[in-house]
Parts: structure tokens; C-alpha cells; sequence
């Protein structure tokens, strides 16, 4: 039986993690690194951290504090934001990263997820989509959820599997922030198209919504969440005891 994962993400911004809803209303949260230390000793099965607004301002991630983070941590971390080539993928997998996340740089450039594949494995390279309803299905958006493109999320991530890509993120604008759970239909659409690992992200806001995830959905692998971790509503342990009473196989230690 597949474990699945529980994953918190880190949305930095100015060297700060922040928070908003549907992409927007972007507020202050924390340090990265004291964040980023509490959950590895939560529990977390992984890290995602990502540089929010590198894709938008057109400049590189911040490795100054990626390397903290890097450094404070010792479960699998993927990061992402202002990916654009496979020297951007050298530089953060040489800064700690364990898997490099790829969203803008590959809607602009296809092929890169292909060249980083074929460099430095499919292990590496995970394909984040940021996908919202619009003209009938599910549109991928560029750019931290800025701008539309001519992409159909479904399709995208045929063509990611493909060429090479190891994992899918896939974030949903419509429920990001909202706290009424996953957008289920869309990961189903999707999941029932690829075979490699989804990570499901946008609408968690209580335990239950991660159980429905996985239960409606069984080709997810994992749920990632950010506000609901964050603000200390709901803690990694708790989650998994619940998941695991309820039949779902997480990796569970006691504290």
C-alpha cells in the first residue's frame, strides 16, 4: 500500500513566508527558517518551498534563504520560483533542494522539462500548475496565477509525464485559501490521465477534507497545505493519527 504524503508549503516573499486567498490578499506570516524547522520536527513528510514572485519579477530565487532553509531540514525538499533553464536547476538542487519545481520557465520553454529531465532525472523534476476553471475547463495559468494561457490542465500534464517530468503539484486557484476542501473534480480529470505522483494543493481547511482527498481521489499521492499548518489550526500529528484511524496508510510517529 502507497503511503501518502503530507506535505506544508512555504510561499516566500522579501525573505518572508506569506498567505493569501485565491492568489490574492497576500498577508505576513513567519520566518522560513522557524517555520521550516517546526515542521521537520512536526512531521512533515516533505517541504515545498516557493519563491512567489521570482517568475513575475523576472529574477532569479532567493538562495540565501533557501540555503537556511536547506540547512535546518532533513526531509525531502522541492523548490520552486523563477526556474527558466537547466543551470536554474543546478543552482538549486547545489543550494539543498532535493526536487526542483518548475511552473512559468516551462510554459514558456515545453522542452525544459525534457533537458532537465534528461540531466538530471525525472526524480528532480516536478511540473507545478496553477489551474482555475475558465471557458468550459481547467485552465493553467502562468506567472503566480497573473496571467492565462492557452494551456488545458489535463493535457499539460499528459505532455509533462511524457517528456520527463517525475511529479505533478497541482494548485488550485478557484479553493486556494478557501478551507472547503480540494478541488476534487479537477484532480480526478487529471489523475485519471497520468500515472506519475500528484500532490494536491488549494482548499484544505480541516482534517476531514485531506480523507476525502484520498478517498475520492486515489491517484493523489499527497496533500499539501499551507494556512491551516501555518496558523497552527490544525497540527501534522493530528492529521495523521485521524488519517490513520480512518484507514488511510500515513507514516506516523508519536511525538
Amino acid at each position: 500500500m502507497i503511503t501518502k504524503r503530507i506535505i506544508p508549503c512555504l510561499d516566500v516573499r522579501d525573505g518572508r513566508v506569506v498567505k493569501g486567498r485565491q492568489f490574492e490578499g497576500i498577508a505576513d506570516v513567519e520566518d522560513p527558517m522557524a517555520l521550516a524547522s517546526f515542521y521537520d520536527e512536526s512531521g512533515a513528510d516533505e517541504l515545498v518551498f516557493y519563491d512567489i514572485t521570482a517568475s513575475y519579477e523576472n529574477r532569479g530565487l532567493f538562495t540565501d534563504v533557501l540555503k537556511s532553509v536547506a540547512s535546518r531540514i532533513f526531509i525531502p525538499l522541492t523548490v520552486g520560483g523563477g526556474i527558466n533553464s537547466p543551470d536554474d536547476f543546478a543552482r538549486v538542487l547545489g543550494c539543498g533542494a532535493d526536487k526542483v519545481s518548475v511552473n512559468s520557465g516551462a510554459i514558456r520553454d515545453p522542452a525544459l522539462i525534457e533537458r532537465a529531465a534528461k540531466k538530471y532525472g525525472s526524480q528532480c523534476v516536478v511540473l507545478s500548475m496553477d489551474v482555475k476553471r475558465a471557458g468550459g475547463h481547467f485552465a493553467v495559468f502562468a506567472k503566480g496565477g497573473r496571467e492565462r494561457t492557452e494551456l488545458d490542465a489535463v493535457e499539460w500534464a499528459v505532455y509533462a509525464e511524457e517528456h520527463g517530468a517525475g511529479e505533478l503539484v497541482i494548485n488550485s486557484i478557484d479553493t486556494d485559501g478557501v478551507k472547503d476542501g480540494f478541488d476534487l473534480d479537477m484532480l480526478a480529470a487529471i489523475a485519471a490521465r497520468v500515472s506519475i505522483p500528484i500532490v494536491a494543493s488549494g482548499g484544505a481547511g480541516k482534517k476531514e477534507d485531506f480523507a476525502a482527498l484520498f478517498r475520492s481521489v486515489p491517484g493523489v499521492d499527497a496533500g499539501l497545505a499551507a494556512s491551516i499548518f501555518h496558523y497552527r489550526e490544525l497540527s501534522i500529528r493530528e492529521l495523521k493519527l485521524f488519517l490513520k484511524e480512518n484507514a488511510i496508510h500515513v507514516r506516523y510517529e508519536q511525538a
